[in-house]
């Protein structure tokens, strides 16, 4: 394992890297497995992992309980779908009484909210994400290859009637797929009070459906589209993720934008990773990674253990992260395995 270098036992109450950055923020996969099969996430003839390569439920809050103790204050859920995990609200149970934890949030395709919006409310989530690419129900399903619209709709009204803090929308915009919607979400999501953030296809894994460089419709590009429509006033509000945010004149709504290729983020990144195996991975484009799993199973009941591990990979936290869309994905893992 990479040696400690600049790292003392005072430094356990704050991960700081070796570029002087605070990481504050967690996302936290429970699973590689989903009930969409989105052309911009996975093949369509994805392989999931074995059950016992997997975090047990139990590891997970054991990790989200280190982390917390190391700093940590905000927690997302993510997957594949967090939400099809079996017992998966224990988790959020367990999660959402950790002293210092400021914020448990979830990222989530919606198909499940009809039945969990509430418990998942009562279990002290704050925050829903919810992806929503298309308003268009033949479009939804392409894009997801089996989702149905009607039920992530429907799983929306009841995250709203459930009464999170706030509610976003995520859309990946894809050129020729459903870039000629982003006027269409903006009023959605204005019209019930919603958030949206429009996302940049990230390049990880070899997916199958398209060429990325073909489909590829810059943050410049929909935010030209959209002030065709309406005033966009930038704001340095931000849900410390990479969202840069603009609020619309006289709605409740913001709209923002996560550009990993046209406006790269990660000068004052705080965020990293734990991908459903255990891998703790260090930036989203880069594969600098450390076995967390390895260390919860050599050593079980050494919590100190698991922090020391954490700690000590801030020092391979890297620069940033180097997306090409001309080559072949050096990252060969998709997202449904890097965690939403």
């Amino acid at each position: 394992m990479h040696p400690v270098s600049g790292h003392t036992p005072a430094d356990a109450s704050k991960l700081v890297d070796r570029f002087g950055r605070h990481v504050t923020y967690v996302r936290l996969s429970v699973t590689d497995r989903c009930d969409f099969r989105c052309v911009y996430c996975m093949s369509d003839d994805m392989a999931f992992l074995p059950r016992a390569q997997i975090l047990t439920l139990e590891e997970l809050a054991e990790l989200g309980r280190a982390f917390v103790e190391l700093g940590v204050v905000k927690l997302r859920i993510t997957g594949g779908e967090p939400l099809v995990r079996k017992n998966v609200l224990w988790l959020f149970q367990q999660l959402g009484q950790l002293a210092g934890l400021k914020e448990l949030v979830l990222t989530t395709n919606g198909s499940q909210l009809g039945k969990l919006a509430i418990p998942l409310k009562d279990a002290g989530v704050k925050r829903i994400n919810i992806s929503l690419d298309s308003l268009d129900s033949e479009r939804f399903r392409r894009i997801t290859r089996i989702g149905d619209l009607k039920k992530v709709l429907s799983g929306i009204r009841a995250a709203q009637a459930a009464g999170f803090a706030r509610i976003k929308l995520n859309a990946v915009i894809l050129k020729n797929r459903n870039h000629d919607e982003v006027v269409t979400l903006a009023r959605f999501a204005i019209a019930n009070g919603m958030d949206i953030s429009y996302i940049e296809e990230m390049p990880l894994g070899s997916i199958g459906d398209h060429d990325r460089a073909e489909v590829y419709y810059s943050s410049d590009l929909i935010r030209r589209d959209l002030e065709q429509h309406f005033t966009l006033v930038a704001t340095t509000e931000t849900t410390d993720g990479p969202s840069k945010y603009y609020r619309v004149p006289g709605t409740a709504s913001r709209i923002g934008f996560i550009s990993p290729h046209s406006h790269n983020f990660c000068g004052d990144c705080n965020r990293v990773r734990v991908t459903a195996e255990g891998r703790l991975l260090l930036c989203l484009g880069q594969e600098h990674s450390v076995d967390l799993r390895q260390v919860l199973r050599a050593h079980p009941g050494e919590p100190e253990r698991l922090r020391h591990a954490i700690v000590q990979a801030m020092d391979i936290k890297p620069r940033g992260h180097d997306f090409n869309l001309q080559a072949q994905p050096v990252i060969m893992r998709h997202m449904n395995m890097t965690g939403g």
